[in-house]
């Protein structure tokens, strides 16, 4: 996939790219407040606004519509700002553009659906604008990819992601799980896609965003997408979420921007160093589980035999507690060494199941 550099279709003398604007355009006074703000900030480099906001239920607000779009696209330009507005089908697509949107972004929920994803392609064939797009709501990097893959097909290469976290199991201290492992894969498979982070989808929660945009740049995303309003208390939608434009310049001023690498001869020969060891020590973590694996395979013939079953849940609950008790007492976070125990023993299991499973072979009768 041949993609543009993030630095040929926007204008971004400052690292890290920072977008910024209202979850929803209430009103033109309101656009024009906030870009007059943000333009005061130097690390701002586009406008963002909802014009069209999907709800999960009906009767609440869903944007204001085709009539907003005027109002974003004049208030980016009076503050010498490019606009960038959500689009979720072909008809969003086509207004936008004839407003005169410069950036296009398309939504989570948006992203999900390839015939959607599709649509709005189709809709852009020929067209030569940029479009960054979000993850899905769950998380599936095929449709993360697939959706990507769809945009470029219809000829566009100026393509950024947006990560904004997935829909939580169970409890979090986020509105959306960041699943941060997701757009490092993505970014694996897409080495030129820029990735930019929405923190605000992720945190849910303005005390937490400060802290979400620097674990996004330490981890090389190239920018941020930051909801932002006047009166963020008084926002239509998702008010939590948002800071104002005074807030927003502090977390900016206190970001540690890291550099990718370093020439400095020293620092590159003591970390070849470090990774060399490292190197070694996963060698042998590989062997070790390969030699726990063919002890498993041995219990799987056992309980094979006698006809007894895979999960054994005594086991595995004195398994969680001894080799958690263990690796805290080594420094080890109690909630790495449970993921990394439940994935061992999800592959024991399937191990198990293929060993207790496998169909005899068929014996030939002599002719």
């Amino acid at each position: 996939m041949k993609l543009a550099n993030l630095n040929t279709w926007v204008k971004n003398t400052d690292k890290p790219l920072v977008i910024a604007g209202p979850c929803s355009a209430e009103s033109e006074e309101q656009l024009q407040t906030t870009a007059k703000a943000l333009a005061q900030l130097p690390q701002v480099a586009m406008l963002r606004a909802g014009i069209w906001k999907p709800r999960t239920r009906p009767g609440e607000f869903e944007g204001l519509g085709e009539k907003a779009l005027p109002w974003l696209v004049d208030a980016a330009k009076a503050n010498d700002l490019p606009s960038t507005a959500e689009i979720a089908n072909a008809k969003h697509a086509e207004l936008a553009l004839k407003a005169g949107v410069d950036v296009l972004w398309i939504g989570a929920r948006t992203t999900v659906n390839p015939f959607s994803v599709q649509e709005i392609a189709d809709a852009l064939q020929g067209v030569d604008i940029p479009v960054m797009i979000k993850n899905p709501v769950n998380p599936d990097l095929g449709l993360w990819t697939g959706a990507i893959e769809r945009i470029n097909r219809a000829g566009i290469d100026k393509i950024a992601a947006i990560h904004r976290g997935f829909s939580p199991v169970g409890k979090s201290a986020f509105r959306n799980d960041p699943m941060w492992e997701l757009p490092i894969n993505l970014k694996r498979n897409i080495p030129d896609l820029p990735i930019i982070c929405d923190p605000s989808h992720i945190a849910g929660d303005r005390t937490l965003i400060a802290t979400i945009c620097q674990r996004a740049l330490d981890l090389d995303m190239q920018g941020l997408m930051v909801e932002t309003h006047p009166t963020p208390d008084k926002a239509w939608t998702d008010a939590k979420q948002q800071v104002s434009p005074e807030h927003l310049g502090l977390i900016l001023e206190n970001l540690v921007i890291r550099e990718r690498a370093t020439q400095d001869p020293g620092f590159i020969s003591a970390l070849e160093q470090l990774r060399q060891d490292i190197d070694l020590l996963d060698e042998k973590v590989i062997q070790v589980l390969a030699q726990r694996m063919k002890l498993v395979g041995a219990i799987g013939e056992y309980k094979r035999d006698n006809k007894v079953t895979i999960l054994q849940v005594n086991r595995w609950n004195d398994i969680i507690a001894s080799r958690s008790k263990y690796a805290q007492a080594l420094d080890l976070d109690k909630e790495f060494v449970l993921k990394m125990l439940e994935l061992v023993h999800s592959e024991s299991i399937r191990k198990q199941n293929e060993i207790m499973n496998q169909k005899a072979p068929v014996k030939e009768e002599n002719a």
